[in-house]
């Protein structure tokens, strides 16, 4: 390993996520209408599938790429769904929240001032992928935290 290389590329941070999805090239295009993404790199295979890809959302990357069931990648929608979010914040989540539904996001959860201090809610993308969409608008106190806790807990069952 050479001495001058970062352990971590240029533009990464320490976690990035990798989704694999079913129409992978179309996918870039609706994160680029919903979420403001940029176009890093992509690597096609012979047949026009996409085998890998890097965007940037906001300050973050995120790497896609094609369904290879052969090699073990399925996305979730032929897996019958995920059990995995995407937490998004921005500077501006109601302005997100439209681009991303006027892209054809799906309702998941409405968007809403929540109990931990962040205005958020969830969405799919069309390729079964789950986002949460949030700003943080208040540094609740611990009594605070505690109490909204529980009164959420206390409707759930309901």
């Amino acid at each position: 390993m050479a001495d001058n290389v970062s352990p971590i590329p240029k533009g990464f941070h320490t976690l990035t996520p990798a989704l694999t999805i079913g129409g992978a090239a179309d996918a870039i295009e609706f994160y680029k209408k919903a979420f403001g993404a940029v176009e890093v790199m992509r690597f096609p295979t012979p047949d026009g599938k996409v085998m890998h890809a890097q965007l940037q959302i906001g300050n973050s990357m995120l790497m896609l790429g094609d369904e290879m069931p052969d090699m073990g990648g399925k996305g979730p929608k032929t897996l019958g769904g995920s059990p995995v979010s995407l937490f998004f914040y921005t500077d501006n989540v109601d302005a997100a929240w439209k681009r991303a539904i006027d892209a054809g996001a799906k309702l998941l959860q409405p968007l809403t001032d929540q109990f931990w201090g962040d205005r958020a809610g969830g969405l799919d993308d069309p390729y079964g992928h789950h986002w949460w969409l949030a700003q943080h608008i208040k540094d609740p106190t611990p009594a605070e935290l505690k109490a909204g806790a529980e009164a959420s807990m206390a409707g759930a069952g309901k």
